[in-house]
C-alpha cells in the first residue's frame, strides 16, 4: 500500500521509522492530555480559580518526548511549561490542581506555587525561579548515577533566556569535566519573557556553544513528536552505554505570554500566526488520520475519556479545604527531623592542631560514610590550600575527592544534586568569602528545600575564615551573619580542636544543610588533647567554659581565645564564658540561664557589628531578660570596614583590644 501524501495541513515530514502504532497513539495522547489540561486552567484562570498560570502550549512534543524516553525512575528536572512531564509520569490530577490552588494534597502545603516542585515519588525535582541552579542539580544527581555505576540518564530543562546565567555555564562545564549523564534540554522559543533572544545572546544557535564545551550537541525540530522522540531514544540509548552530557536545543515557540498576564503584545502577529500552523498536537493528529493509524471516533473517545478525568479531579481539588497550618507545623517543617545520635569519645587521646582535627574528622566520616564525597577546588591530590585533605585520594579516590572548576555555585547545586539522589556532600570553599560566588544556591536552594517540598539537603559547606593572618579583604571575612538570618541553614563555629572535630562529624550526620566556619588563624595556632576515634558533639549546645557571678561574656571562633587571654589577664575578673560553638541552632537556655545569674552582658564577635548576631543575641536578652539586668548589654565588634591587609590596620580593625576596654566599663557600670 501506497503512503498517502501530506495533507496540505501538516507542515512536518513525519517519519515513524519503525514505531508501532501504539507507540504513536501513546504520543498523542500524551500531548492531547495536558493540551486539554492548559485549556482548562486558562478557564479558571480567567474566573479567579487559578491564580497565576504559565503556558505550555505549543510546546508539548519536547515534554512528551523526553518523559517518554526515559525511564520512570531516571530523575527530569522541569520548567514552568513542562506540564507534559508530570501527566507522562501519571501524577494523580487531582494533586497537581491542589498544588495550584496551594491546597495540602499539593507537593508543597500551599508553600509554593504552580511548578516550583519536585517529588521523590515520581523522580522529578522542580524549579525555583532563579532557574540557572536547575542545571547543577542535575550534574549532581548523574554524577550519583555515576557513582551508582547504575547507567542511569537524568534531563534538565530550561528557556534559552535561561541560557544566559552564569550557573547554566558552570554547570555545563562541570558536566563536560566530567563527563556526566545529563540530557541538557533548552526549549528555545525565541522570548526570554518580552526580550527576544537576539537581545540574549549572539550566536545563530544555542547548540553551538556545545563545541566551547566539549560537549556534543543537537538542534531538535521540538514541534516535531516524532523527531523529537527517535532522535532522543537513540541518544539515551547511547548515554546508558557511553556515559557523557549531550546538549539538546528544541527550536519551538511559546504560544501565549511567559504567564497569562504578560499577554504577547510584544510578539509580532506573523509569528504567531507562523506557529500556530506548526502546533506539534494539531499536525501529529492529522497526520495520524491521514495514515489512518487513529480515527475521528478514537480521538473523541480520547477527549471524553481526559475531560472526565480532569472533571473528577477538579471537583476533588475544589471539595478540599482551605489549607491551614499551625505555626508550629511551619517552624517544625524548616529543617528535616534529625534524632542525634551520640558516639562517644574514646579514651586514647592525642595532642593535635585545629586542622589536624578538622582533617581527621573528615577522614573519619569519609570512613563511616561510603556514600560521602568531598569536592572542592584543589582539595584531591593538592590536598586543598591549607592541606586538609592532604592523603585524601589515596584512601578513597578521585571519584569520592573530587577536584572542581572554579565555580562554587555550580558546586553547592550539585551537591545539592548528590543529596536527592542519596548521597552525602561536604563542599570546602576554599575561602570563606568566595562563597558569595556560591550564594544563590545556599540561600535559595538548599535552604528552602525541605520547607517547599520536603526535600532535605545533606550538604555541609566548609568556610575557612577569619581575619588576624594579613590576607586582606578578600580572603579575611566572618561572614556567618550572612547565613543566620537564613531559615533552613544551620551555622556552627567552633573554637577548639576538640569541638571542630566532634561538631563536623554531628554536621555530616545531619541530613540538613550546615554551614561550617573554621577559622584560619587557629588552625595552627591551637593545639588539645583529641580523642582518636570518631565521635560526635550535638548540635546547639554551647559550652561554659568559666563560671562566675560578675559578668557573662558571649562569644564565638578567635573572640573565644580573645577573651580567655584578657580573663587570664585579668585574673580578678569573675566571668561566665560561653563559647556558642553553634550558631544555629543557638543555645538559648545556656545564653538566659547566665545572663540571670550574672546581670551583666558584654557580648564579642570578629564581624563587623551592624546586622551581626551579636545584635540579635542582644535584642533577645534585652527582651526575655531585662529584669535581670544590672546595665545596658554591650556589643564588641570589629571596625565598619572591609578587612584590610597591613598588620597594623588589621589589628586596628579586630576588637580584641577593645573587648578589655569596655569589658571593664562595663564591669565598673
Amino acid at each position: 500500500m501506497m503512503k498517502p501524501e501530506i495533507s496540505p495541513n501538516i507542515l512536518f515530514d513525519y517519519d515513524r521509522k519503525d514505531l508501532d502504532d501504539e507507540t504513536l497513539k501513546m504520543l498523542y495522547r500524551g500531548m492531547l492530555k495536558p493540551r486539554m489540561i492548559e485549556e482548562k486552567m486558562l478557564i479558571l484562570l480567567r474566573q479567579g480559580k487559578v491564580s497565576k498560570w504559565f503556558s505550555g502550549i505549543g510546546q508539548e512534543a519536547i515534554s512528551v518526548g523526553v518523559a517518554a524516553v526515559l525511564d520512570k525512575d531516571e530523575y527530569i528536572l522541569p520548567m514552568h511549561r513542562n506540564l507534559a512531564i508530570f501527566t507522562m509520569r501519571e501524577i494523580p490530577l487531582y494533586r497537581l490542581f491542589s498544588q495550584w490552588q496551594g491546597k495540602a494534597n499539593g507537593f508543597t502545603k500551599g508553600r509554593d506555587r504552580s511548578f516550583h516542585f519536585g517529588t521523590q515519588e515520581f523522580n522529578i525535582v522542580g524549579m525555583i525561579s532563579h532557574l540557572g541552579p536547575q542545571f547543577g542539580i542535575a550534574d549532581g544527581i548523574a554524577l550519583a548515577n555515576k557513582l551508582k555505576n547504575n547507567n542511569k540518564v537524568c534531563a534538565v530543562f530550561t528557556g534559552e533566556g535561561g541560557t544566559s546565567e552564569g550557573d547554566i555555564h558552570e554547570a555545563l562545564n562541570v558536566a563536560s569535566v566530567w563527563q556526566l549523564p545529563v540530557l541538557f534540554c533548552v526549549e528555545n522559543n525565541g522570548y526570554g519573557l518580552s526580550t527576544p533572544s537576539n537581545e540574549q545572546y549572539n550566536c545563530e544557535n544555542i547548540a553551538d556553544r556545545g563545541k566551547g564545551y566539549g560537549m556534543e550537541s543537537h538542534i531538535i525540530e521540538g514541534n516535531n513528536i516524532l523527531e523529537v522522540y527517535t532522535t532522543l531514544n537513540n541518544i539515551v540509548e547511547s548515554m546508558r552505554e557511553n556515559p557523557r552530557p549531550v546538549l539538546l536545543e528544541f527550536k519551538t515557540f511559546r504560544m501565549r505570554g511567559h504567564e497569562e498576564a504578560s499577554g504577547t503584545k510584544y510578539v509580532p502577529t506573523y509569528l504567531i500566526d507562523e506557529w500556530g500552523l506548526r502546533d506539534p498536537l494539531i499536525n501529529f493528529e492529522q497526520y495520524l488520520l491521514v495514515e489512518g493509524i487513529i480515527s475521528e471516533e478514537e480521538i473523541e473517545t480520547y477527549r471524553a475519556e481526559f475531560k472526565q478525568e480532569i472533571d473528577e479531579n477538579l471537583d476533588l481539588a475544589f471539595a478540599e479545604p482551605t489549607i491551614e497550618s499551625p505555626i508550629s507545623n511551619e517552624l517544625n517543617d524548616v529543617y528535616k527531623e534529625f534524632n542525634h545520635q551520640e558516639f562517644k569519645e574514646n579514651s586514647e587521646t592525642e595532642n593535635i592542631r585545629f586542622i589536624d582535627a578538622i582533617s581527621q574528622g573528615l577522614k573519619q566520616a569519609m570512613e563511616r560514610h561510603d556514600n560521602l564525597v568531598i569536592m572542592g577546588q584543589d582539595v584531591a591530590e593538592y590536598g586543598g590550600v591549607f592541606k586538609i585533605t592532604e592523603g585524601f585520594v589515596e584512601a578513597f579516590g578521585k571519584e569520592r575527592v573530587r577536584n572542581t572548576p572554579i565555580c562554587e555555585s555550580a558546586i553547592v547545586s550539585a551537591a545539592m544534586g548528590l543529596s536527592i539522589n542519596g548521597f552525602k556532600a561536604v563542599v570546602e570553599m576554599q575561602f570563606a568569602d568566595f562563597v558569595s560566588s556560591g550564594f544563590n544556591p545556599i540561600v535559595n536552594l538548599l535552604a528552602k528545600s525541605h520547607y517547599r517540598w520536603s526535600e532535605n539537603a545533606d550538604v555541609v559547606v566548609r568556610m575557612p575564615c577569619g581575619a588576624g593572618v594579613g590576607a586582606g579583604p578578600f580572603h579575611s571575612q566572618t561572614n556567618e551573619a550572612w547565613f543566620t538570618h537564613t531559615p533552613g541553614l544551620k551555622v556552627v563555629y567552633p573554637a577548639f580542636p576538640y569541638d571542630a572535630k566532634g561538631l563536623l562529624a554531628s554536621s555530616i550526620e545531619d541530613p540538613n544543610p550546615v554551614m561550617f566556619f573554621e577559622h584560619k588563624a587557629l588552625y595552627r595556632s591551637i593545639r588539645q588533647d583529641v580523642p582518636t576515634d570518631y565521635y560526635t558533639i550535638p548540635l546547639g549546645k554551647a559550652a561554659v567554659l568559666k563560671e562566675g557571678t560578675d559578668v557573662t561574656i558571649i562569644t564565638y571562633g578567635a573572640g573565644v581565645h580573645w577573651a580567655l587571654e584578657t580573663l587570664e589577664q585579668q585574673d580578678n575578673i569573675s566571668a561566665d564564658l560561653i563559647d556558642l560553638r553553634t550558631l544555629v541552632p543557638l543555645d538559648i537556655q545556656a545564653i538566659y540561664q547566665s545572663v540571670k545569674k550574672t546581670g551583666k552582658v558584654i557580648i564579642l564577635q570578629e564581624d563587623s557589628m551592624f546586622g551581626g548576631i551579636a545584635s540579635d543575641i542582644s535584642a533577645m536578652i534585652m527582651e526575655n531578660c531585662f529584669e535581670d539586668l544590672d546595665a545596658p548589654v554591650k556589643r564588641v565588634a570589629s571596625l565598619e570596614t572591609p578587612i584590610p591587609f597591613a598588620a597594623s590596620l588589621e589589628s586596628n580593625y579586630l576588637p580584641k583590644e577593645k573587648f578589655k576596654k569596655e569589658l571593664l566599663n562595663l564591669l565598673s557600670y
